[in-house]
């Protein structure tokens, strides 16, 4: 009998979450009764009250831990892997969002690759979007970008499965605090991939922002910063032999270049391994949903 737990962060969107939890309950009904499925939600000091949830019968545990203080999504996701590595028996992690945007019925497809590839861990790879035409040519920019200054494809967002001892690896990697994705990609190896659609919200407009977008992009190339400086570097040596055939265009370009450098330097920073090591303290207290 394997175990797997579903990771959920959460920031006030509660009706989103009833919604969703109900959906996974309809969801592992159909996936065979060889598995076991428990859901931790992850409460970043939401400012409204809980409402009353249900927990599905074929859910087998529902929790609530909640914090003293917002970090933000990607840090309670970080916080979880921890806690779960810590605290948690189980085979398999998977983390969604709450929103709806991860859809539920997507489930049967991670465990349907889990069966087939056990040892390996698996993400949900974006194949069609649901945004509108500016913000999915703002997405599939951040991707060019990112391939470019690292050489690594990231189009995945947090809607994946890690293994036990996958969770174990990434529980200590100080990126996990600043980004998740990029820390995947970076750190596991034979990641395995099934085909994801990204959901429309359940309630209300989605909360990434352009500017949200931007940091999101920032974050997971500050993690590979030592590829982008050395890749970043050899551009700017080949545009200074050049300055005498494109003048102001290289210099400009070249100078562009420093200051995204300085900008990913400044964003890696945020990667902190005491903070994710003690991201424990935060936690006040843990709520379990009997029924």
């Amino acid at each position: 009998m394997k175990k797997i737990i579903i990771l959920i962060p959460v920031f006030n969107d509660w009706d989103s979450l009833k919604k969703l939890i109900f959906e996974i309950g309809e969801t592992i009904k159909e996936i065979k009764k060889d598995v076991v499925f428990e859901c931790i939600v992850i409460n970043d000091a939401s400012t409204i009250n809980q409402p009353l949830l249900n927990k599905p019968n074929n859910i087998n545990s529902l929790k609530i831990l909640n914090m003293k203080k917002n970090r933000g999504h990607a840090r309670c996701n970080a916080f979880g892997i921890r806690y779960v590595n810590h605290h948690e028996k189980f085979d398999y992690l998977i983390l969604m969002d709450g929103d709806g945007e991860d859809r539920p019925i997507e489930i049967k497809d991670l465990v349907n690759e889990m069966k087939n590839n056990p040892e390996n861990s698996i993400v949900a790879k974006r194949v069609k979007r649901s945004e509108g035409r500016f913000f999915q040519f703002l997405y599939f920019s951040h991707k060019v970008l990112t391939y470019f200054f690292t050489g690594k494809k990231v189009n995945f967002g947090n809607y994946s499965s890690l293994t036990k001892n996958d969770v174990k690896i990434l529980s200590d990697c100080p990126s996990l605090w600043s980004s998740y994705s990029g820390t995947v990609k970076k750190t596991l190896k034979n990641l395995k991939e099934i085909n994801s659609t990204r959901g429309i919200r359940y309630f209300g407009p989605s909360k990434m922002s352009i500017l949200k977008l931007i940091i999101h992009s920032f974050s997971i190339i500050a993690v590979f910063k030592f590829q982008v400086f050395f890749r970043s570097g050899l551009l700017i040596l080949i545009l200074f032999f050049l300055n005498n055939y494109f003048g102001a265009i290289s210099e400009t370009i070249q100078i562009l270049l420093i200051i995204f450098n300085i900008t990913i330097f400044c964003v890696s920073l945020r990667e902190k391994k005491e903070d994710l090591i003690n991201s424990s303290e935060n936690l006040a207290n843990i709520r379990e949903i009997k029924h």
